[in-house]
């Protein structure tokens, strides 16, 4: 009887007695999945960070310790005596910074440049829909959040996840959790969230403008623009650099036409193994200590702002732009200055061939929406010059 009293003692429903959050937090975990399996909202990421949610909150399971990481520290001794869990083991990718770059090199090898370096104006659009992240930023500081904390949650406005990521480990690791749901939920929601504030900031005869053909973008230009963006990005900011330095290699394995084999390899299966550990392991800090709280509620708010705010932004310049310009450029393809590649662009696309169905814009927004990669980069870098 004694034997049974103790295994009933440690069993998850005994332990569940101790903290009755965790059950909310299995609702959450299960809630993330319906979205991930029946709405396919962006599911290759969600799915494994809902199911991370869901393993860290099982009482008992011991895959992760937060303790271990507590203080943006690395807890080595304990790892050392083997009284660590698997996720914690996966979480280190996450905590050094290797996950993020690692899924940056597949986004340079899937994506095409082309489109920006054919129309470098472009580039402005991308950096315009920025203006979220420093507009959340300083939205965070005036909330109470600490430099490091506003910095990661600004960053959100970048709809770049794994940026998200990389920044938020390095200045505010204790709100990892919410702001990585937050992130990459909002991401799934860029056909939701985008085209009503599209419509709003744009005329009906501004969204049926039609664009030239962009000119043909030699080969030449598509191998030295990765290499010059590195050197020169790197040298400006040299906190971008592992960001850059990874997304411009993937892109230049894409390009130079030598390297097939590995360009597969990192656009297919490096990537889905990445995404699988890093989703695991970002779901798992969702605990019901950090993410059941005002903090998170402030969190989940400010990124959708953050959000909103970097697709007008990108609009409105496009849309100042056109005063002095001759051949005129559809405000649409600003939205997609936001680094969700290339979900942005398409956006654009919907939402301009619904108010002229022979009007293409894809090839056009892909320009900002690359452009929005780097900027977002670049915005992560300098935030992590001032506050780390």
């Amino acid at each position: 009887m004694e034997a049974l009293t103790n295994f009933l003692q440690q069993t998850g429903f005994s332990l569940i007695a101790n903290d009755y959050r965790v059950l909310i937090m299995l609702v959450i975990a299960c809630f993330l999945l319906y979205l991930a399996i029946v709405k396919k909202f962006e599911p290759l990421l969600l799915l494994p960070i809902a199911f991370g949610m869901l393993l860290t909150n099982l009482p008992g399971a011991g895959m992760y310790h937060s303790e271990f990481f507590a203080g943006g520290h690395v807890d080595w001794s304990a790892l050392k005596e083997g009284s660590f869990g698997l996720i914690d083991v996966l979480y280190l990718g996450v905590k050094l910074g290797v996950y993020p770059c690692l899924i940056f090199i597949g986004v340079g090898a899937s994506t095409d440049f082309g489109p920006l370096i054919a129309n470098p104006t472009t580039l402005l659009l991308g950096a315009a829909a920025q203006v979220g992240i420093f507009l959340t930023f300083l939205g965070a500081r005036a909330l109470g959040f600490t430099g490091a904390e506003a910095a990661s949650i600004g960053i959100i406005g970048g709809a770049d996840g794994p940026t998200a990521i990389y920044t938020t480990t390095r200045l505010a690791a204790h709100l990892l959790g919410p702001i990585a749901v937050a992130a990459y939920s909002y991401m799934a929601l860029v056909p939701v969230i985008q085209p009503p504030i599209m419509k709003a900031l744009t005329s009906k005869k501004e969204r049926q403008i039609k664009m030239n053909q962009l000119r043909v973008v030699s080969k030449t230009e598509k191998i030295i623009f990765p290499i010059v963006v590195t050197i020169f990005v790197t040298l400006l900011v040299p906190s971008a650099g592992a960001l850059i330095g990874c997304l411009m290699l993937g892109n230049l394995m894409r390009e130079s036409g030598v390297v097939e084999r590995l360009s597969k390899t990192v656009q297919n299966e490096l990537m889905n193994i990445v995404v699988v550990m890093l989703g695991i392991s970002v779901g798992a800090t969702a605990t019901a200590q950090s993410f059941l709280n005002l903090k998170t509620i402030e969190i989940m708010v400010m990124g959708v702002v953050a959000f909103g705010m970097g697709t007008a932004g990108g609009v409105l310049l496009a849309k100042f732009m056109n005063i002095f310009r001759k051949q005129k450029i559809n405000p649409l393809i600003g939205s997609a200055g936001v680094s969700a590649v290339p979900m942005a662009a398409r956006v654009s696309q919907k939402v301009g061939q619904a108010e002229d169905p022979s009007n293409f814009l894809l090839m056009h927004a892909m320009g900002p929406n690359v452009a929005g990669v780097i900027g977002s980069a670049l915005a992560a870098g300098a935030l992590l010059a001032l506050f780390s």
